[in-house]
């Protein structure tokens, strides 16, 4: 009997742990999305292609800096080679080199917060968010590759 519950508990803790990096990669693939919505709106502002609108900037800025929160939590050493659904996965460099990757998201919250409490207006905004941008950008770049 103690060997059925042993290699129950075991079974468990095994499904638990995938179930849990299921849901890590889903929730990193639902903000990424959320990041590319806001990011293509905020463009759009400031390509002129859209008026300036104070609730799509702060609505995009506070789904940013949800990001920067949650991100740092979402890539277990269990999810590494996890793949996820479209175009890109996180790289091995995420779990490779951890203090960078944490740096990077450091850096994301940092320019986020400060754009959050200048942008006011269109010039503010073409001002701020070109470094919102960078530092999405530059976290791509090295910590994102390509499926396939």
């Amino acid at each position: 009997m103690k060997r059925v519950l042993v290699v129950g508990g075991a079974l468990l803790l095994g499904i638990g742990a995938v179930w849990a990096d299921q849901n890590s990669v889903k929730e990193v693939q639902t903000l990424m999305k959320g990041n590319g919505k806001n990011a293509g709106a905020m463009s759009a502002i400031v390509k002129g292609e859209k008026p300036y609108d104070q609730a799509t900037v702060d609505s995009a800025l506070a789904q940013f800096e949800d990001t920067a929160k949650k991100l740092p939590n979402l890539f277990p050493a269990s999810a590494k080679g996890v793949k996820l659904d479209g175009d890109y996965s996180p790289s091995p460099k995420v779990w490779e080199d951890k203090a960078g990757f944490d740096a990077r998201i450091a850096s994301f919250a940092k320019v986020v917060s400060e754009a959050k409490g200048k942008i006011k207006d269109m010039d503010s905004l073409k001002a701020n968010f070109p470094a919102v941008g960078k530092e999405c950008g530059g976290c791509h770049e090295t910590f994102r590759v390509k499926n396939g």
